[in-house]
């Protein structure tokens, strides 16, 4: 019997001992490859019409034992999301709702009207999320990774200097050194860090939004934490995966903004520039993320998406006067 096999019966069992209504000899099991998260994804066919997916995640990382609480909340709030059946925290084991395999990525070349309709419908979602009085952002504190602040963008920076420029591109540690200590850098993390916060997704790009009877449903939010509406915008937009023309990009700005607006929560006057400055933080971990999951972790897959995500952020970093060494070092690297 092969490792994988030894799992699946294992898994089973769980699933058996939790769900005993279920037939033995029609129950299948099997792995579902999710992007580069360290838990394993599994669906298991009780029938020809019924499935639901199983979730083993590692007990030693914090924000996998806080899944279900969020989950919990989004469904409490309304916001679309998996409902969750079963949850073994002892065995690090989760047995939610099966939406399907159709994410908003998968629509990524139909025609803008069909795809400006998901759109629409993944910014409704987001929108509850970022209009939730801080009266629940309390409620769920305790269940939430710690909030954006100077140091976290900060580290997004240093992530995207080693794993991109240095580990990718082969950049030396001298010039590596001396773009990190740019000034702006550390203002832009100063300045995102003093803005009110409320509650975003975090991980807010087309693979983890899944798209059932055309609307969206959030996934892979264990990472839900106080940050900045414009960074959940900004990893949507500037997604490395899906392209959109400036017009298109423009077009779902607007929807959002209208949307907040109606929501009694509109966004601030300086919303546009917020946006820009996080898009340049959300890349930077992105290409960071394509770096250390390509090199380190060996999934050469990810290392595709940084020219997408290379040409992003240079539009984004031109457009900041003080970043003109880190600017000109990206030029290079066409």
């Amino acid at each position: 019997m092969t490792p994988t096999s030894k799992t699946s019966d294992l898994l089973l069992r769980q699933t058996r001992i939790h769900f005993p209504r279920l037939e033995e000899a029609k129950v299948r099991i099997t792995p579902i490859e999710k992007g580069g998260s360290d838990r394993k994804f599994y669906r298991v066919r009780c029938s020809p019409e019924q499935t639901i997916i199983l979730v083993k995640y590692n007990l030693e990382r914090e924000e996998n034992r806080h899944y279900v609480q969020i989950a919990e909340f989004l469904a409490e709030h309304q916001i679309r999301a998996p409902k969750i059946y079963f949850h073994d925290p002892a065995e690090g084991l989760i047995w939610i709702e099966d939406l399907g395999k159709t994410d908003l990525w998968s629509y990524r070349n139909e025609s803008w009207l069909v795809r400006r309709a998901f759109y629409e419908s993944v910014l409704g979602e987001i929108v509850k999320l970022h209009s939730l009085p801080e009266t629940a952002m309390r409620a769920i504190h305790e269940n939430l990774p710690a909030g954006f602040d100077a140091a976290l963008y900060r580290w997004e920076q240093n992530y995207f200097f080693e794993n991109c420029l240095g580990r990718f591109f082969g950049v030396e540690k001298r010039q590596l050194s001396m773009l990190i200590a740019l000034p702006a850098l550390g203002e832009i993390a100063e300045s995102l860090a003093q803005r009110p916060r409320l509650l975003v997704h975090r991980d807010f790009q087309s693979q983890n939004i899944i798209i059932r009877n055309g609307q969206a449903h959030l996934i892979d939010f264990q990472g839900m934490r106080p940050g900045l509406a414009e960074y959940d915008l900004a990893s949507l937009l500037f997604d490395p995966y899906v392209t959109f023309s400036r017009k298109e990009c423009e077009e779902l700005l607007a929807d959002y903004e209208s949307k907040r607006a109606a929501a009694g929560t509109p966004v601030d006057a300086d919303s546009r520039a917020v946006f820009r400055l996080c898009g340049i933080q959300r890349l930077m971990q992105a290409l960071g993320a394509y770096g250390f999951l390509g090199l380190v972790k060996g999934n050469k897959a990810f290392l595709d998406h940084i020219p997408a995500a290379m040409t992003s952020l240079r539009s984004l970093v031109h457009e900041i006067p003080d970043l003109e060494k880190l600017g000109t070092l990206l030029n290079r690297l066409e």
